[in-house]
């Protein structure tokens, strides 16, 4: 594998970067576009990260229309916010209707417009305006992307009945309604921007990962989904690899092994792709001349000391006060890769060390519980079989749907079904019987519902009155559910993150979507510090005293409950 240059990747017209949260996508975009300027070349960077701190990075206020950069002559930057972008959407959509319809029916009509698929609808408005105009492209050499359409957003966007009126009307049950209704003056345009997209002469999409199992199983997901949409132009870049140049220090032989394990295990939906890597860096992007080291200087950050934090909790803390406030149902979110299950299957073991009787599950896809904790006296485990309770969803839907929709309209709700909403809405009713087992013991869950998605299932006319039409009754266990998630006394929810921006911006809009689904979090986990170990690689040293701007953020946000844990308990 290459190391990431310039001068080895093709450079079209128009480069897409995309990947996991946290993996570096906005510092190699970044450091992609500055470089390609230094070279006298006429870039345009466009950046739909909503927790994006480029105005800090390039020491300059930034916007939507795009603002050139002083001390990048030839860059310039464009600073859209797809969630402000998709609050406009969703009041254009509902605005017409409000003093028309029910106050209930207007709520129900916002909270399908709440989800993740709206905002890359609106993101994709966004990038379309880019992405066709002819100015753009007569202007600048090269049109950079920070953060790409997924290939269901792009599906979706490519079918018929995507542009029906049947979408704001339907009761068929699938998840997403709504999030294209407004949008059918723009069906070419979008068509255009797909057509780009796949087009290998002008667009290379740029995968971002890090060596580690979810971020790549992430990339290769992405990867495969795009493929069967004609866009096989990508690269795969491993952002912050540990080289092995210096592996005296302990803890770096154990990162850099964990590391290796990963690449050895790339999914072979990876294989074929063109690698290059990114060496770690011992600094975060914080400005331009840290964008332009990103790809070229193996130089280590002047600042190596860090002061070890020492006014945070334990898990031993967290558990007790689990324990003591009786809590029976603890839930554990976060994004993927931050080491929800692992944190999960910790907190089990010592409830049950309590005397406590605990049942432990997840429906984490990967089931990594560790199986050896029902040597645990007390413990019981499960596993929620997605696969099984998707298929089983998917099939009332489309039996649903087939007795009033046309081939073009199914073909909207299969889309429809391979949404991310869709997914937890399956696994909401086999939730409902797993936290129904709360009368009898404490139930611990790795991989809860979004905020989102329990809302949506909450609103009129979704999940308790699809169970009604469709078989009658709606069962207890789903009647107890919400109200049982939103009493504080009852259910704990342990958000976890890293001590790093992304996780830590992406946790912080997790905690807001709890709260306006009526769920209280009190703890949170700030999982593999580095800031708690005594490391003596320097770039290790540097990246540690680069966490306490993010531990500090999370005490604030937690109400002063972080719980710590050091990169060597993992």
């Amino acid at each position: 594998m290459e190391k990431f240059s310039l001068d080895k990747i093709d450079l079209t017209k128009y480069l897409f970067f995309t990947g996991k949260g946290g993996v570096g996508k906005t510092s190699i975009a970044c450091a992609t576009a500055v470089g390609l300027a230094d070279r006298g070349e006429k870039i345009l960077l466009i950046s739909t990260d909503p927790a994006s701190n480029l105005q800090d990075v390039f020491g300059q206020e930034l916007d939507g229309h795009g603002k050139k950069i002083d001390r990048v002559p030839g860059l310039t930057v464009v600073n859209l916010n797809p969630e402000e972008a998709a609050a406009e959407y969703r009041e254009s959509v509902v605005a017409p209707f409000r003093g028309k319809l029910p106050d209930s029916v207007i709520a129900n009509m916002e909270e399908q417009l709440s989800g993740s698929c709206t905002v890359e609808i609106a993101a994709f408005n966004q990038f379309s305006d880019f992405i066709t105009a002819t100015d753009k492209a007569a202007e600048y050499d090269h049109i950079i992307f920070d953060t790409a359409p997924t290939g269901h957003t792009l599906r979706m966007l490519q079918l018929p009945s995507a542009w029906s009126t049947f979408i704001s009307q339907s009761t068929h049950g699938a998840s997403c309604l709504g999030q294209l209704s407004g949008l059918e003056q723009k069906k070419e345009v979008y068509k255009q921007a797909v057509a780009t997209l796949a087009d290998g002469t002008l667009t290379r999409l740029v995968l971002v990962s890090r060596p580690d199992v979810a971020p790549l199983k992430e990339a290769a997901r992405s990867s495969a989904e795009l493929r069967a949409l004609g866009i096989n132009n990508q690269i795969l870049v491993i952002n912050a690899l540990l080289t092995g140049a210096d592996r005296s220090d302990e803890l770096t032989r154990q990162m850099f092994d964990r590391q290796q394990l990963a690449l050895n295990d790339i999914p072979e939906a990876l294989k074929a792709i063109p690698a290059y890597y990114v060496p770690l860096r011992s600094y975060n992007l914080s400005d331009i001349d840290r964008v332009r080291e990103m790809l070229d200087s193996d130089k280590v950050a002047e600042n190596t000391d860090y002061v070890a934090p020492t006014d945070y909790a334990t898990l031993d803390d967290l558990v007790t006060d689990l324990s003591e406030s009786g809590k029976r149902v603890i839930f554990t979110m976060g994004k993927g890769g931050v080491g929800k299950t692992t944190i999960a299957t910790e907190i089990a073991r010592r409830l049950a060390a309590t005397g406590q009787k605990v049942h432990l599950t997840t429906t984490d896809p990967a089931n990594h519980l560790d199986y050896s904790a029902t040597e645990t006296a007390g413990i019981t485990m499960s596993r929620i079989d997605e696969a099984e309770v998707l298929e089983a969803y998917k099939n009332e839907v489309r039996a649903k749907a087939l007795t009033t929709m046309t081939e073009d309209d199914m073909a909207y709700i299969e889309e429809d079904l391979r949404s991310p909403c869709t997914q937890e809405i399956a696994v909401f009713r086999a939730f409902a019987d797993i936290v129904d087992k709360a009368d009898e013991e404490v139930v611990v869950i790795d991989t809860a519902p979004t905020g989102h998605t329990l809302l949506l299932l909450d609103a009129t006319q979704s999940y308790h009155k699809e169970v009604e039409r469709t078989h009658g009754d709606t069962p207890l266990s789903v009647k107890k559910l919400l109200p049982r998630l939103r009493d504080p006394q009852e259910t704990e929810v342990v958000i976890v993150t890293l001590p790093e921006a992304t996780p830590v911006f992406e946790a912080e809009r997790l905690q807001g979507d709890l709260r306006r689904a009526g769920i209280s979090n009190k703890w949170w986990v700030i999982n593999q510090s580095l800031s708690l170990t005594d490391t003596a690689n320097p770039v290790l040293r540097a990246r540690a005293a680069g966490e306490t701007r993010w531990i500090d953020k999370v005490r604030a946000l937690s109400n002063n409950n972080p719980v710590l844990i050091s990169w060597k308990e993992k």
